[in-house]
């Protein structure tokens, strides 16, 4: 062979040794990035900001559980107890009464319980919620906004690359401290921090 053709081809040593060089500087940083990784995911877990969600239904649609490990938390303290509530009742509801037609959430998550003339108690029964935030938006819009939508952490998988945080369209669902993992909304948080 001649000269020229030799210096640019390696040998079969030299070949061997800059390949495992390769191989053992990506295991070392594969490594390294698997164990940031893991790292970061035993520090934080998902958490929607009550906030700033708009309640898109995409946590019903998008969660890798079925049903979502997201559902709807009711702030009692917050909470008018009212006669007529917007997140139990469809818009222009025929009556006022506990008949499927009647009422807003698709799969009757939400109880309501009499109390005294004219009041109700309205509880969410999670194991039937499916996150689908028609109550919460309801709440929101025409109530006093003691329904949002949260984590449950007994049910989150907490994935490192989570469907709902790739398409929440408001930026709502983020990564939280695990030592605080519940975030609460504007109202409640203000009613907790007056009572603690």
């Amino acid at each position: 062979m001649p000269a020229e053709q030799d210096e640019g081809k390696l040998s079969r040593r030299a070949f061997l040794s800059k390949s495992l060089r390769w191989l053992s500087v990506g295991v070392l940083g594969g490594g390294a990035g698997l164990a940031a990784t893991r790292s970061l995911r035993g520090d934080t877990v998902w958490q929607i900001d009550p906030d700033i969600c708009v309640q898109c239904g995409n946590c019903s649609k998008e969660c890798v559980l079925t049903p979502s490990a997201v559902k709807c938390v009711h702030a009692y303290e917050v909470c008018g107890y009212c006669d007529l509530c917007s997140a139990y009742l469809r818009p222009a509801a025929p009556a006022r009464d506990t008949a499927a037609e009647n009422r807003l959430c698709p799969v009757r998550a939400i109880k309501r319980t009499y109390i005294e003339n004219p009041y109700y108690e309205y509880t969410i029964d999670e194991s039937l919620c499916i996150a689908c935030g028609k109550c919460v938006k309801a709440c929101a819009a025409f109530g006093n906004g003691s329904l949002f939508l949260q984590v449950r952490h007994d049910r989150c998988l907490n994935c490192n690359q989570c469907s709902i945080a790739r398409n929440c369209p408001s930026g709502a669902f983020k990564r939280v401290p695990a030592h605080t993992p519940y975030l609460l909304k504007g109202k409640w948080r203000e009613v907790q921090e007056e009572s603690g």
